[in-house]
């Protein structure tokens, strides 16, 4: 069986690396695509993948997101005509669906957050399943144009499926110079792209500054940009310190004693980790978000009193890992339905 994996973002790597492991050692014939987006090609590298780049975004104005939209699909409908793949999975993307729609190829898509707009999720009317956290009410999928008989669900968030198999480094914290005796703090800072960015930058600084003056912490910073990195260095804070990309992220959250954070996938993997995990947005979060924090696995945070310094107690701090053959099995499922037939 010949499958598609089409990967869109940097941290869809770590999701789909487990899946295409079990699938190659299942005897299936994994195709890998990519965008070049963030540290995507880092991440390919260091999980040994090999994928073809194609396209990059270009900006976020409506012509050049049209434009980006429409050369990569034209590039993946020509690369993958005459491939004989049987199914396409990907992660919540436009140019993925329309290139496998009109090639008549079964596609799964990931959905891990509904809060973008119908644009944004246009491809859901066209993909045969769609994978979605229990937590995701059907309301909000209807809303956004899924037909429900469409909708696979899992239990837990994407997460918990690629730490199954997570081996931390022993080392990581010797690597970037902090001592585990003292109370590490992992912060993750918010994408500069999102709206109220430099409110939500400002109030990082404020909290940042605050937490560094207390005793025996250690504050690491995994930026998501040079630009960030920069501005996190300038700051000349006592005890702060910045992450460079070969770092991993994951051993560095594995290892923390809290994770403080603006959103995100990190936000996530730290409470999937047992590590102490706090947001600084106050705004409505998604619905993994509002499960985790209603099941306390995730605290709100706005000044540095609200977060708690002292040693995480590794007896109680439990992992929320779950078997990703999950989603090889509905893969690899959806593969042996009847195709449609293509469009070209």
């Amino acid at each position: 069986m010949k499958v598609w994996v089409d990967i869109t973002e940097s941290s869809h790597v770590l999701f789909y690396a487990p899946i295409i492991r079990r699938l190659e050692e299942q005897g299936h014939i994994v195709t890998l695509t990519a965008r070049r987006f963030a540290q995507t090609e880092l991440l390919l590298r260091r999980f040994g993948l090999i994928a073809v780049i194609s396209g990059q975004e270009r900006g976020k104005g409506f012509v050049a997101r049209a434009f980006s939209l429409a050369s990569r699909t034209a590039y993946l409908i020509a690369s993958a005509r005459q491939s004989g793949i049987d199914v396409a999975v990907g992660h919540d993307a436009n140019d993925l669906a329309m290139a496998a729609y009109t090639l008549g190829i079964p596609q799964l898509s990931i959905l891990a957050d509904e809060r973008a707009n119908r644009a944004k999720h246009m491809h859901l009317r066209l993909v045969n399943e769609v994978a979605v956290p229990e937590a995701i009410p059907l309301e909000r999928l209807l809303h956004l144009g899924v037909n429900p008989e469409r909708v696979r669900r899992f239990p837990g968030h994407e997460e918990e499926y690629y730490l199954y198999d997570f081996e931390p480094e022993p080392d990581v914290l010797e690597r970037i110079g902090a001592s585990p005796r003292r109370v590490i703090g992992v912060v993750r800072p918010a994408n500069a792209a999102l709206p109220h960015y430099s409110e939500q930058a400002a109030n990082l600084d404020r909290l940042l500054t605050d937490l560094s003056a207390k005793r025996d912490v250690t504050l690491i910073v995994i930026a998501r940009s040079e630009e960030q990195r920069a501005h996190f260095h300038s700051l000349g804070l006592r005890n702060l310190l910045v992450a460079d990309a070969s770092i991993d992220g994951l051993s560095l959250i594995a290892a923390a004693d809290f994770m403080v954070g603006a959103g995100g996938a990190m936000m996530r993997e730290a409470a999937a980790l047992g590590t102490p995990t706090y947001t600084l947005l106050q705004e409505q979060p998604g619905a993994v978000e509002a499960r985790l924090l209603t099941e306390g696995r995730l605290q709100r945070a706005t000044t540095a009193d609200d977060v708690k310094i002292k040693k995480k107690d590794v007896r109680t701090a439990t992992s929320a890992a779950r078997d990703p053959q999950l989603f090889v099995d509905a893969i690899v499922s959806l593969a042996r339905r009847p195709r449609r037939p293509r469009l070209v």
